[in-house]
């Protein structure tokens, strides 16, 4: 009798407990309710600054050379080198002399991000239009023509899109403010004003999103492995987020809009070998048969994990870099050697561990891939599934690569570098041009 009084008072004792807790809750809850609880949040106000269409479409043009600032893609054509600076135009760089390249010009271009040439015609990317420039002479260039309205609206950061009756988004105020809200609220972690077009965002920051030797036809010039555009006899070929868009070219002048081949979310890069496209994206390698380069036809795909994908192609193999990253997802960072013998079975043979592997480039049986804090590495091919090092230069951090003539052009975080890789065991630094961080 004594063991189920104390058993039945524990109980009792638990049941008070609980009824005290629930009469306690309700007692904060009323008194939230009576005295409104409000908490406050600091996040950064982001304002968009827009460029109407007409500004936009009367940009384009040649001014005096400008420090290089945030860079992206890069393209090589008879002794010049064009350099993306991203959302603004191209530098003009004089290669004549590769070991003391001259800055002689800039082109504005608002919105660009890619680019490739065909003869005398550069055909640039300006936000939502295809422009067509004459730069007979690089440093007085003439837009002859414009393609309007053929790329999809620029996507930022959080999906933003902006107001597209407003123009394109050129800039962002940034502010800081305060936001009282009841305790209750959920705190999502952006907000966009439907009237004002404003955006609330937690983070710190808010930018736009978007950023090899190719085989070129005749005419053409040569593009990093990073490259989104490129040439093949009379096409251009473009990528957005999912699709290849063709522009004919007969006429360079007047690039006409042709097929529209959708191949799926997040591809990146394009690399034109033979008679043969192969696209890399975040999911794997696309393989496009394009003998007849006004409508290519896929024929293979060769899938990976997720991750950003460049690929470059030599004799029977594919070289593709996987890395990690924010934009990239996924955690693999390899350099994946895919044997491409039969066409439409692409097969894995290798895969070697890299740090965050990017733009890569061949030369014959050297292979240079830039491999961001890992340094700039150099490899012998000969064959692929044994690849020796043979030299890795360290202390910058590169981020795509143009090798041609004996002459590597790297661009990195801090400049624009040249080598002399005649030897092979030793690159040699033939020059740099600094780019100056904002």
């Amino acid at each position: 009798m004594k063991t189920f009084h104390a058993s039945m008072t524990i109980n009792q004792s638990k049941m008070l407990l609980g009824t005290l807790f629930i009469f306690l809750q309700s007692v904060l809850f009323s008194s939230c309710l009576k005295d409104k609880c409000e908490q406050t949040s600091s996040y950064k106000y982001f304002k968009p600054v827009y460029m109407s269409y007409t500004d936009l479409r009367d940009a384009v043009k040649s001014t005096p050379s400008q420090e290089l600032n945030e860079v992206g893609k890069v393209y090589y054509k008879d002794n010049f080198i064009y350099v993306n600076e991203v959302n603004k135009g191209i530098h003009v760089i004089d290669n004549t002399n590769p070991s003391s390249p001259q800055n002689v010009s800039f082109i504005n271009i608002p919105g660009n991000i890619d680019m490739a040439v065909k003869g005398n015609i550069l055909y640039a990317d300006s936000y939502i239009d295809l422009v067509a420039i004459d730069i007979s002479n690089p440093t007085n260039i003439a837009e002859v023509n414009r393609v309007t309205e053929v790329f999809p609206t620029r996507i930022y950061t959080y999906g933003y899109v902006g107001d597209i009756s407003a123009g394109v988004i050129v800039d962002w105020i940034e502010r800081d403010t305060i936001v009282v809200q009841d305790c209750n609220t959920y705190y999502p972690l952006s907000y966009e004003n439907q009237y004002s077009g404003d955006v609330l965002m937690m983070s710190s920051s808010f930018s736009s999103s978007t950023t090899t030797t190719t085989t070129s036809s005749p005419g053409t010039g040569l593009a990093g492995s990073m490259a989104r555009f490129c040439i093949y006899q009379n096409y251009l070929y473009t990528l957005d987020d999912r699709n290849m868009k063709l522009f004919d070219i007969n006429n360079p002048s007047n690039p006409i809009p042709g097929n529209i081949i959708n191949i799926g979310w997040n591809i990146e890069t394009i690399f034109p070998y033979m008679d043969k496209l192969f696209i890399g994206s975040t999911n794997g390698v696309f393989i496009f048969n394009n003998s007849n380069p006004s409508s290519p036809t896929q024929i293979a795909q060769f899938v990976h994990a997720t991750s950003c994908d460049p690929v470059i192609v030599s004799g029977n193999y594919a070289y593709s870099t996987l890395r990690s990253g924010t934009s990239c997802q996924g955690f693999t960072n390899q350099l994946d050697i895919i044997d491409i013998t039969n066409i439409s079975n692409p097969v894995l043979k290798v895969s070697y561990q890299m740090t965050n592997p990017h733009g890569l480039g061949m030369d014959g049986t050297t292979l240079f891939i830039c491999d961001a804090a890992g340094g700039l590495r150099v490899y012998d091919t000969t064959d692929p599934l044994n690849m020796i090092s043979k030299q890795v230069i360290s202390g910058f951090i590169p981020f795509d690569v143009i090798p041609v003539n004996n002459v590597l052009i790297v661009v990195a975080t801090d400049g624009l570098y040249q080598y002399d890789y005649s030897n092979t065991s030793s690159l040699q630094l033939l020059s740099k041009i600094t780019i100056v961080q904002e």
